[in-house]
């Protein structure tokens, strides 16, 4: 019996590296041969740890053209690239992966799989994207032998506008976080200062201006408090936060901002609490690893973040868009005892051992994948 030949496609070798390699190792365990198809970028190191797997780069992926006929060569581009390789079964991830390369998978009669991995600033925002997104959703529904989602309520949201096919549509918990590389860092010691962390891209829909606006408040009210961000401006992205404001925020000492980071387990380990006051997520990756580390969150109770939390055992769920909430959520966190803070962080990381642990989600998604 032959090796079936599996293709991942991706719009970043970022995507990759950060959030697919559980899977990657699962297809090899399994005595696949693995294709990786996404522009290069410089996390292609990935392959140093995985030589058996072959990259085939992508140059027709532009996360943010809005032009058709660029998109249009992407369907001939990984049309010709399907042919080439032959794959027995193609995993598409995100928007364009999964429009795109539905139609070249169509064309060739191949089975294809596409994973929502979040609905994002497409089906977020209202306008002409959205539109777009959801009449090309509907075009190519057929083209794929399953869609996954990250979340139940984005399936659900699926099914509700006729996007997937009842019974066509799974989900998983999120992409996984690897426990081992994420461990539990000393919770609740007495420290001068409580410090709340937001970890991600500087956009909008991440909720950065309702963490600002509730470190503004928090910080007259109580001094010895701290409020970091790490992230970059992501410029593809048309809810980029402007640089000015961030510059604005540093000037005014409102937060201490730490750039992009690599890793960011050594400021995870130095928070009290990480933030996400996200609108929408597929799972939200920085509240899992902030979870592994045994670090109580604060998240917002929407679609992928609520999945995470459990209200006041291992964090706090804030409305959407909801300043005066995270206020008062962090005030309550404040006010926390070191014992009550260590417990949180611990009973997050039970949830990540138990439900959340990259190779339990990793071993669902093969599942789901060997069926088609």
């Amino acid at each position: 019996m032959h090796k079936k030949r599996i293709a991942i496609v991706a719009n970043t070798t970022w995507n990759i590296y950060n959030f697919r390699l559980n899977l990657v190792r699962k297809l090899l365990d399994e005595d696949n041969e693995v294709f990786v198809i996404a522009p290069v970028d410089e996390y292609i190191e990935y392959k140093d740890k995985f030589p058996l797997v072959s990259h085939i780069p992508l140059l027709n992926l532009d996360r943010s053209s809005k032009k058709p006929f660029k998109d249009l060569r992407l369907i001939f581009e990984l049309k010709k690239i399907y042919k080439k390789i032959k794959p027995d079964l193609i995993i598409h991830y995100t928007h364009k992966p999964n429009i795109y390369g539905g139609i070249a998978a169509r064309l060739l009669g191949l089975k294809s799989v596409a994973v929502v991995t979040g609905l994002g600033y497409a089906f977020i925002n209202k306008g002409i994207i959205n539109r777009f997104t959801k009449i090309m959703y509907a075009f190519v529904k057929n083209f794929h032998d399953k869609i996954i989602f990250e979340n139940e309520d984005d399936l659900e949201y699926f099914e509700e506008a006729g996007l997937v096919e009842k019974g066509k549509g799974e989900s998983v918990k999120g992409c996984g976080v690897d426990a081992e590389v994420y461990q539990p860092f000393p919770n609740g010691v007495v420290k001068e200062k409580t410090t709340f962390t937001f970890i991600g891209r500087l956009l909008y829909d991440k909720g950065i201006v309702e963490f600002i606006e509730a470190a503004k408040v928090v910080k007259k009210q109580n001094k010895k408090v701290e409020f970091w961000v790490l992230g970059e401006l992501d410029s593809d992205n048309p809810s980029m936060l402007k640089r000015e404001k961030l510059l604005e925020w540093i000037n005014e000492g409102v937060i201490v901002y730490h750039g992009f980071q690599n890793d960011v387990r050594p400021f995870i380990a130095k928070s009290d609490c990480i933030v996400l006051p996200s609108y929408r997520e597929g799972l939200p990756r920085i509240i899992l690893e902030g979870m592994s580390m045994a670090k109580p969150v604060i998240t917002t109770d929407t679609a992928g973040c609520r999945q995470t939390v459990i209200d006041g055992e291992n964090g706090f769920l804030v409305n959407v868009k909801d300043s005066n909430d995270l206020i008062a959520k962090m005030e309550s966190f404040i006010n926390t005892t070191n014992k009550k803070r260590h417990d949180m962080g611990f009973a997050g990381r039970k949830m990540v051992l138990n439900q959340f642990n990259s190779k339990k989600i990793s071993d669902d998604l093969y599942k789901i994948l060997a069926e088609v």
